[in-house]
């Protein structure tokens, strides 16, 4: 009787069991509550270091004439690529249709519509690594990404360029430039970036090089300031250059331990190495200005805190402690010295560093980056030959320096012909918060 028992019982889970083995292969990724949170609260980190974060840092350090309209373009962009985003360009950023590793076609370059309007997703949509966390949140935290990349270029042509041609510039770039550079570094296998083995963890290339690239060729297609550089054109409230950086410093452990995409010890270790390299980088920054001219000063350090969060942006998944130290170091030295010498001698008009600090930042943590996710040097990444990881990211950097240079010229050179970039002298003298607005920052 015993017998029977067990061969009936054994009969019965030979009958269930493969059913609930394909139960189990087709149930739905279960959605992981700690991820959700943490990426919850990355996103709400990397929008608050553009409102009001950048907007405070850049708000400071024009001349009180202008503040409200390096805010105003600050906040326009913030609303106008969460739009543009939403329509096209999460898709052309993120759709991997056509897309096969190893193969270079059109699609290696920019993704296709198939989520365009956001096709598909519902609140039941989960990705991640492990499909862990709803796809709305990666939508808007990718989102964040995308709006502060041409809020940074704003610094580069602040005081001089027309509201109107300001919008219609962002939204062209944001659509021929960040999309297509996005999708080419972070879309996955059959990117093109990707599949050489670029490796950005959080915008070195995507961000930091190709905003400090656009607006370097901004500033100089644009020209000069007005009396730049005998007249002088000092921050008018370094306080809130001061509190910006601060907003940014905390911001950016959203930015580069979010893009860990999981509440894991890799997010752990980028909130590591963004901290240690950030403070590096800002002392770096002071006491090369304090042997330079005798002086440390509280926009110097406030700018050496950027760079260092620019420069371990690429690295801050796959270096160590030690490696992040000597890239915010370098970075902190580099960039005051591209930031102040190379400028003046250059005679180029960067208004607030934003090549100096994003562009020469985000092009040394890339080239670093390649040196120091190696294990032998303290790195987590898989890099065995450290020179050939060299060579792959000169390769990224140098294409993004080429594609965005020429496109981003090719765009504000129609745009001029068309309407014209720049304010009147008259405009630029009474300041562009009088002239564009209609508005004072300060009613004394």
């Amino acid at each position: 009787m015993t017998l029977r028992k067990f061969a009936g019982l054994g009969a019965l889970l030979s009958f269930v069991m493969p059913g609930l083995a394909m139960a189990e292969e087709a149930a739905a990724p279960v959605l992981n509550s700690g991820d959700t949170a943490w990426m919850l609260t990355a996103t709400i980190l990397v929008l608050f270091m553009t409102i009001p974060g950048l907007a405070l840092f850049y708000g400071g350090m024009v001349r009180s004439k202008n503040i409200l309209s390096v805010m105003m373009q600050c906040f326009a962009i913030t609303g106008l690529i969460s739009v543009l985003w939403v329509i096209y360009g999460y898709s052309i950023a993120f759709d991997t249709t056509g897309m096969e590793q190893g193969v270079v076609n059109f699609n290696s370059f920019i993704g296709g519509l198939g989520k365009a309007f956001l096709a598909g997703v519902t609140p039941a949509s989960i990705t991640g690594p492990a499909a862990l966390f709803p796809e709305a949140v990666f939508i808007t935290f990718q989102m964040t990404f995308a709006i502060i990349t041409p809020a940074l270029i704003v610094g580069a042509f602040a005081e001089r360029m027309k509201f109107s041609a300001m919008l219609i510039f962002m939204g062209v770039w944001f659509t021929l430039v960040y999309a297509p550079i996005a999708h080419m570094v972070w879309s996955g296998n059959g990117g093109l970036m990707w599949d050489w083995g670029v490796l950005d963890f959080a915008g070195g290339t995507v961000v930091h090089i190709n905003a400090g690239i656009a607006g370097l060729v901004a500033c100089l297609v644009l020209g000069k300031r007005k009396g730049f550089p005998t007249t002088p054109m000092a921050p008018h409230n370094l306080g809130y250059t001061l509190m910006g950086a601060a907003m940014l410093w905390v911001g950016w452990f959203g930015f580069n331990a979010g893009s860990a995409v999981a509440a894991n010890g890799t997010a752990g270790m980028a909130m590591l190495v963004t901290q240690i390299a950030t403070a590096a980088a800002a002392l770096g920054w002071m006491f090369a200005e304090w042997i330079t001219h005798g002086k440390p000063s509280a926009l110097g350090i406030a700018s050496g805190v950027v760079a260092g969060l620019v420069a371990i942006t690429p690295a801050a998944g796959t270096v160590g402690p030690m490696g992040a130290l000597v890239i915010g170091l370098a970075a902190g030295v580099v960039c005051f010295f591209c930031a102040t010498t190379l400028k003046r001698k250059l005679g180029y008009d960067d208004s607030l560093d934003a090549f100096g600090v994003h562009g020469i930042g985000g092009i040394l943590g890339a080239i670093l980056t390649g040196v120091f996710a190696a294990p032998a040097l303290g790195g987590f990444g898989t890099v065995t030959d450290i020179g050939a990881q060299v060579w792959i990211q000169f390769k990224g950097v140098g294409f993004t320096v080429v594609y965005t240079g020429i496109v981003t010229f090719i765009i504000l050179k129609v745009l001029d012909a068309v309407m014209g970039l720049r304010v009147s002298e008259e405009e630029e003298a009474v300041g562009l918060d009088l002239a564009q607005h209609n508005e004072r920052g300060y009613n004394l």
